[in-house]
């Protein structure tokens, strides 16, 4: 269950299986209630199927608790906004990336992750072991059974920013991201500096495809993010997508990661 932190999102769902044993509903008229199926329930329950802010939403309705769940996971500081795209990015087929800034949160290491999430100094360090653990658990989806295809393009800014105190977790970054480029299921692409105007220069944005071929866009910013569902929005991201030509094959992207790293040798 990766679209929330373990383990809360265990103790969320366990929590709402306890509130509705204890009102003596079943699985299917709680569903009935709450908008989901018996079959739904069971595998939210079974942890077989992710938690999303629509069944917790559900099930505060289900169990009239006047939004409690809800609050709870607002409490807890999980960024409600961004569990859809959790639960898109979690069942998609197929996922786009372009990132001008950093690299991708599905390709960090664990060294480059952790000095991403402390750039925000207000975080104390549990708080920030935390959200490392988060995104390193996001990140098993690329590797599991049923992975999607990822495509990602970075800007070659991404992977000079340097300075000679952080070339050693950049250097392990870049050799990841070589190591990740080389599945059949991962492309990284390299948008060249060189490039001085094109499309993806209004910000970075991500793209997920469901197994009904239906897409989410998602988009972060300093306050959080939103995630883009609308149709007309969604066809705005797609066509920002043609960043993608403006990077270099996949191949060539590899070589010029690799240039990165001996530059520094």
């Amino acid at each position: 269950m990766a679209d929330l932190p373990h383990p809360l999102a265990l103790f969320i769902v366990s929590e709402i299986r306890r509130a509705r044993g204890a009102s003596g509903m079943t699985q299917e008229a709680f569903g009935r209630v709450a908008g989901f199926s018996a079959s739904h329930v069971s595998a939210i329950e079974g942890s077989t199927r992710a938690l999303t802010m629509d069944f917790i939403k559900g099930s505060d309705r289900a169990l009239s608790t006047g939004g409690m769940f809800e609050r709870l996971v607002e409490k807890l500081d999980v960024p409600s906004w961004f569990l859809p795209w959790l639960d898109a990015e979690r069942a998609a087929t197929q996922l786009r990336c372009w990132q001008p800034s950093l690299v991708p949160g599905l390709l960090q290491t664990e060294d480059y992750a952790r000095a991403v999430i402390r750039c925000d100094d207000t975080l104390s360090d549990e708080e920030v072991d935390r959200r490392l653990a988060d995104r390193m658990e996001r990140q098993t989806i690329l590797t599991g059974g049923n992975a999607p295809q990822f495509i990602a393009v970075i800007a070659e800014a991404v992977l000079r920013r340097a300075r000679e105190d952080f070339r050693q977790v950049m250097a392990g970054q870049i050799k990841h991201l070589i190591a990740l480029a080389e599945r059949p299921n991962i492309s990284v692409h390299v948008l060249p500096d060189d490039i001085s105007m094109h499309v993806g220069l209004t910000g970075p944005f991500s793209l997920a495809r469901s197994p009904e071929h239906t897409w989410l866009g998602e988009m972060e910013n300093q306050l959080g993010g939103v995630v883009i569902e609308k149709p007309a929005d969604v066809d705005t991201l797609m066509t920002r997508w043609t960043v993608r030509n403006e990077a270099l094959p996949r191949r060539q992207s590899i070589e010029l990661m690799k240039e990165v790293v001996n530059s520094w040798t």
